[in-house]
Formats: structure tokens, C-alpha cells, sequence
């Protein structure tokens, strides 16, 4: 017999409860999904959800440090991570990306992830999206 595995919804301290019925990140057994991401500051209590700011560096690394706290939140790190699935909103920001992410992981123990990247609309202000796939153990 089988034993079934609890799917987990993440949520850290960091995140507003979602807009709608999904969760910021799952985890099954060994699997974690995490769900697209912006750039928005850590939440505050009376204030809006807010872009870390204006440039793709600022929203890039906020984007980084809000998915890494949903992966923190289930137990896994970016060594974990297989997938990470980019959404930018201009072909133009494609090199300096490029720039921001391999300075960001660097200094990985393990072997990069795979990685696609698309060109989306998101709501404005908004320059970047990123959700990732983790596997632990």
C-alpha cells in the first residue's frame, strides 16, 4: 500500500496571501513548485504590493530574494532547482539579464538549472516574472 503524499501550499511571511486561489509555491514529497514572481517588496502590513523599483536589476534581485523565501519556506534552496522559467516584458532587457543572473548564481554548488525565457505583458510597471522547479533529496 501506497502512503499519499499532503500536498503543502508555501506561503512565507514575506508574501501577501494570493489575488486569487493559487499558491506562491507547493510542495509534494520531494517537489516543489514555485509560482511566478515579481519584483515586489517584501509585504508590509497597509501597504500595496510594491515593485522593489523602477530599473531590471532592482525587480530581477527582488524577484530572486521572493522566490529563494518560498523555496526556503519548503525546505529547499536554489541548488534544488531544476527549472526556472524567466518572463521578461522587452527583448531589450534579454543581455542585461543575462548579467544580473549569472552574477546572482555565481557561486551555485551544483550545476545551473535549465531555463527558458519568454516575452509577456505584465501589469505595469512590472519588467519581470520568474517561477521555478525544485526537486529535493
Amino acid at each position: 500500500m501506497t502512503e499519499k503524499l499532503t500536498k503543502t501550499a508555501l506561503t512565507p511571511p514575506t508574501h501577501t496571501t494570493p489575488p486569487a486561489r493559487f499558491s506562491h509555491g507547493v510542495r509534494k514529497g520531494n517537489v516543489l513548485q514555485v509560482a511566478g514572481q515579481v519584483g515586489f517588496l517584501p509585504a508590509e502590513e497597509g501597504r500595496p504590493p510594491t515593485p522593489a523599483g523602477p530599473t531590471l536589476r532592482e525587480q530581477t534581485l527582488q524577484t530572486f530574494a521572493n522566490v529563494a523565501a518560498i523555496l526556503e519556506e519548503g525546505g529547499a534552496s536554489w541548488d534544488d532547482v531544476l527549472m526556472v522559467r524567466v518572463y521578461l516584458t522587452d527583448t531589450a532587457h534579454f543581455a542585461e539579464f543575462n548579467e544580473i543572473y549569472n552574477a546572482y548564481f555565481a557561486d551555485l554548488t551544483e550545476a545551473p538549472s535549465a531555463r527558458t525565457t519568454v516575452y509577456v505583458g505584465l501589469p505595469a510597471g512590472l519588467l519581470v516574472e520568474i517561477d521555478a522547479l525544485a526537486v529535493l533529496g
